[in-house]
């Protein structure tokens, strides 16, 4: 019999990547998406418009993760052998201005499938919980599954109840919850609000001559950026383990805001160059014109400097390594990119 898996959020950047995964595995897939009154299913319209491959493969079903009576009709009704919790209000700058929302649908959220899969009894039903890197807050070292949490966000600190109440559960109940602490992935299905995203479509931009100049925050942030291709196959992977656990996801390099412009600027033979410090730091083109400049609003009240993971418990367990790191992530942002134009 094939295996039924459940994806929240699959519309979003890793729900269809993970979708398409699955797929191909073999999986009937059902989807759960918020009903709106446009359709925001473009990064899966390839799969799910496909009635001669996915149309008996590939069910979406509506529904909301603040509202605990329609996941558990959804859930009753498909009673998957797996459930991935993508969900969430992701975006770390929108939850200091909308910290409620991204409570209720990061963490009650979370529990609410929880108590779901408890009080049907679907204890073979296994659960994966997507939690963030941001939980680690300010620390500066390499960061695997025993360092101690410390967020510094409305996103983060919900991000960590539910890595909790997904614990909570797995020792109370004995049900089959894990975690995957994943570090910064991008794709070219990312968000055009997140800075990786925000960063190619600029440039490229620029390059085409459709914009004059691209506005950032923090150029000193550092992130441990990986692919999304390639993180959605561990979140798969800890579900196949033998036993529930915590695993952190990384590539194990951190490149900051500012590097990650200059491998795109060199991918794209632009040679930006910067100037000056703080706010007034500028980028240059070799046209000498400025094409980036620092806007404080795009800074967040409480930054987090740098993040890097360390995985090298899915590597010993779970056989994982990432397959692109941030030269290959551009590459591919950028060639998708340009596809536009």
């Amino acid at each position: 019999m094939k295996k039924k898996a459940l994806i929240t959020g699959i519309t979003g950047q890793d729900g269809s990547y993970l979708a398409e995964f699955l797929l191909k595995k073999n999986y009937l897939v059902h989807g759960i998406i918020r009903k709106s009154s446009q359709f925001n299913t473009q990064r899966i319209d390839h799969i799910y418009e496909n009635p001669f491959k996915n149309k008996k493969k590939l069910t979406l079903h509506y529904g909301d993760l603040t509202d605990p009576l329609s996941i558990q009709k959804i859930i009753n009704k498909v009673k998957p052998n797996e459930i991935y919790n993508l969900a969430a209000q992701s975006h770390v700058k929108v939850s200091f201005d909308n910290p409620h929302l991204t409570s209720n649908v990061n963490a009650i959220g979370t529990l609410n499938i929880l108590e779901t899969i408890r009080s049907l009894k679907l204890f073979k039903t296994r659960f994966y919980q997507a939690s963030s890197s941001e939980m680690f807050g300010k620390n500066f070292n390499t960061l695997n599954e025993k360092t101690v949490f410390a967020p510094e966000s409305p996103y983060a600190t919900s991000k960590l109840y539910a890595y909790w109440i997904t614990i909570n559960y797995r020792k109370s109940f004995n049900m089959f919850c894990s975690n995957g602490i994943l570090f910064n992935h991008e794709s070219p299905r990312r968000g055009s609000t997140f800075v990786t995203k925000k960063i190619v479509e600029g440039l490229v931009a620029i390059k085409k001559g459709k914009l004059k100049c691209l506005y950032l925050g923090n150029l000193n942030a550092q992130r441990d950026w990986g692919h999304a291709k390639d993180y959605v196959e561990a979140q798969w992977r800890i579900l196949q383990h033998k036993k529930p656990d915590n695993f952190v996801i990384a590539t194990g390099f951190k490149t900051s805001v500012r590097n990650f412009i200059l491998y795109c600027s060199k991918y794209l033979n632009m040679n930006i160059k910067f100037s000056k410090k703080g706010l007034n730091e500028v980028g240059i083109n070799k046209d000498g014109k400025i094409i980036i400049k620092v806007k404080k609003e795009y800074f967040r009240p409480s930054e987090v400097p740098s993040l890097r993971g360390d995985y090298s418990k899915a590597k010993r367990i779970l056989a994982w390594k990432p397959k692109y790191f941030i030269k290959d992530l551009i590459k591919d942002m950028i060639n998708e990119e340009l596809k536009k134009y």
